[in-house]
């Protein structure tokens, strides 16, 4: 279905609040910037910031929507005789060699983790958009292979992907935040995971094997 002019408008306007936020934050830091400087720098009113984005921390993670649901979409998009993990993998190899910045790879990353860092409810957020990613791939898990309720294996499987995951960010954090070349830091995390997937067991490796269609 087409989108309707009211419909643009407001995406519209959610995108430039959330754009005119993200800049007040980088520059000022996320504890000292209100959601009535942002209301200001938007030319809005306070109450238009809030129906779009109850809580500040929603201004900061505005497109974590599609971080929550990354893992058990590229598992659920899995190919013919491709494992869970196996999917992950590759799809994380294709964005790091794309030096993508969905991965931090890009220039000013460090200012956007540093932001985190000073904020205690950022750091919050941050772990319960975690604790989401882990929870949706368990539950994606257990409808891909029919597991049982009371099984335990979906979720400690959902646990070791997510480690893979959550150690590639963190790398690649730690290196972009020391102003690095995003193009160097993405050769070296390639082989970073080549060394995760030889940690990774064969029941991890070859765990929710999708069937020939």
């Amino acid at each position: 279905m087409a989108e309707g002019l009211r419909e643009r408008k407001k995406r519209e306007t959610r995108q430039r609040i959330s754009d005119i936020a993200t800049g007040l934050f980088l520059e000022r830091g996320f504890v000292t910037v209100t959601m009535a400087d942002v209301a200001e720098a938007a030319d809005v009113s306070v109450n238009t910031v809030y129906n779009y984005f109850p809580a500040k921390e929603d201004l900061f993670f505005d497109r974590s929507e599609g971080v929550v649901d990354r893992l058990s979409r590229w598992v659920r998009g899995r190919d013919a005789g491709e494992s869970a993990a196996r999917a992950v993998l590759r799809e994380l190899r294709a964005e790091i060699e794309a030096v993508s910045p969905r991965m931090g790879l890009m220039a000013g990353y460090d200012r956007f983790m540093r932001c985190i860092e000073e904020a205690p409810p950022l750091r919050s957020r941050l772990w319960r958009i975690q604790q989401e990613v882990q929870d949706n791939l368990e539950a994606a898990l257990r409808q891909e292979t029919g597991a049982a309720a009371d099984d335990p294996l979906p979720g400690l499987i959902a646990g070791q992907i997510c480690w893979v995951h959550g150690t590639v960010f963190a790398a690649i954090g730690r290196e972009m935040a020391e102003g690095r070349d995003p193009g160097e830091v993405s050769r070296e995390v390639l082989v970073l995971l080549d060394d995760i997937e030889a940690l990774l067991s064969d029941e991890v490796l070859n765990y929710a094997v999708r069937g020939a269609e």
